[in-house]
């Protein structure tokens, strides 16, 4: 630990933006984790479910059992089904009310994405800056004593490499989690949409 400390802080004063950016690049990347574990339920079994659930017992017990499963299809679902009480078997209506929930259901899915994308994009354009920082108290050491010596030159020429390499350390897995988050995000969005063809179908053959 002491190590680590000692580490941290030959890194100069660069090193705490670079740990901010890591504190909010790992709260980001657990606060997506418990919104996708959420939404774990696969959006087109989930529907087929419903279906079986509307065409045998009706509306209300669609609703009841979209009621008994929070995830974001479910919502989508429920909206739905609330509308074609009211609405009837009018396509349209129906479409626009699916077409709204989504979009809700979605961006909430997408909350936080652009913070991860900033993170990873600015983490390693910190630690070139410190780069750059340590290599000006480099050379400016090197003026000040009118000579080159390797003792002189050492601290800044460290802390250009370290805040390098804890950029490059906060920004790589961080850019790993942002793909692999855009790609549920986008895989969920096609699940939902097939859902969804699913169940207007079923509620016009009705």
């Amino acid at each position: 630990m002491r190590g680590l400390v000692e580490w941290y802080v030959a890194g100069g004063a660069f090193m705490y933006f670079l740990l901010l950016a890591a504190i909010i690049g790992i709260a980001y990347i657990i606060e997506r984790a418990i919104s996708f574990a959420r939404a774990k339920v696969d959006p087109k079994k989930f529907t087929e479910g419903l279906v079986k659930t509307f065409k045998k017992d009706g509306v209300d017990a669609a609703l009841k059992y979209c009621k008994r499963n929070r995830s974001p299809v479910a919502r989508v679902m429920e909206s739905v089904l609330m509308k074609y009480r009211t609405a009837g078997k009018d396509k349209t209506v129906l479409e626009e009310a699916i077409t709204a929930a989504a979009t809700t259901e979605l961006a909430f899915l997408d909350r936080g994405m652009p913070v991860l994308s900033a993170v990873a994009t600015l983490a390693p354009m910190l630690g070139f800056l410190g780069t750059v920082s340590g290599m000006i108290h480099a050379f400016q050491s090197i003026a000040l004593a009118g000579t080159v010596e390797p003792t002189l030159v050492a601290s800044g020429i460290s802390e250009a490499l370290i805040t390098t390499e804890f950029g490059l350390i906060i920004a790589i897995p961080v850019a790993a989690a942002h793909v692999y988050y855009s790609q549920k995000v986008n895989n969920y969005a096609r699940s939902m949409e097939e859902a969804s063809s699913l169940i207007i179908e079923s509620m016009m053959e009705e």
